[in-house]
């Protein structure tokens, strides 16, 4: 039975999803063009190709369970010294990602965390000390207002590279949509 690679996340809009992920190759990090700009909704999770009809409709019911929200982003943040990662801070919508979260990775994408969820967006990540810290210094001032009018699930490709397959609309259901 053939399997694939998912992740559920919120994509950063242009002109800032842009923005970041030059910030990102600019800092050395060797995913900068693997993985769009987003927020983490599901973590990479290995489904059963079988499984992907089910997903593609709890999606879809996640997505219409909540409204479009305004997305605050300020500052840089580390998970230092627990995970070597630098981020941009989520300062308005916090609760509004952790609610599409818990929908999201309910149901047949139920799954236990590594950690506890954080929403935010990544900047760098298994880098040296001195460039965390330069990433960490470079975005302390950085601000953006955004809204989040939906999210996409992604698959892994053989490449590395992740890509988007399917977006969802918050606020609307599609009914009889499949993957």
């Amino acid at each position: 039975m053939s399997r694939r690679n998912i992740g559920v996340a919120i994509a950063i809009p242009e002109p800032f999803g842009s923005q970041l992920q030059q910030w990102r190759e600019r800092f050395g990090d060797p995913m900068a063009y693997a993985i769009p700009t987003h927020v983490t909704l599901l973590p990479p999770t290995l489904v059963h190709d079988s499984e992907l009809e089910k997903i593609d409709e709890h999606l879809g019911q996640a997505a219409a369970a909540e409204r479009p929200f305004v997305m605050g982003l300020r500052g840089a943040g580390t998970f230092r010294p627990v995970s070597p990662v630098v981020f941009v801070q989520i300062a308005v919508g916090i609760g509004d990602c952790e609610r599409l979260e818990k929908l999201v990775r309910s149901g047949p994408l139920e799954r236990p965390l590594r950690f506890p969820y954080h929403p935010h967006v990544t900047v760098a990540h298994d880098l040296p000390d001195d460039v965390l810290d330069e990433a960490f210094g470079a975005l302390s001032g950085y601000s953006a207002d955004l809204t989040v009018s939906g999210f996409s699930l992604y698959e892994h490709g053989r490449d590395g590279i992740w890509r988007p397959q399917r977006d969802y609309a918050l606020g609307q259901l599609i009914p009889g949509r499949s993957i």
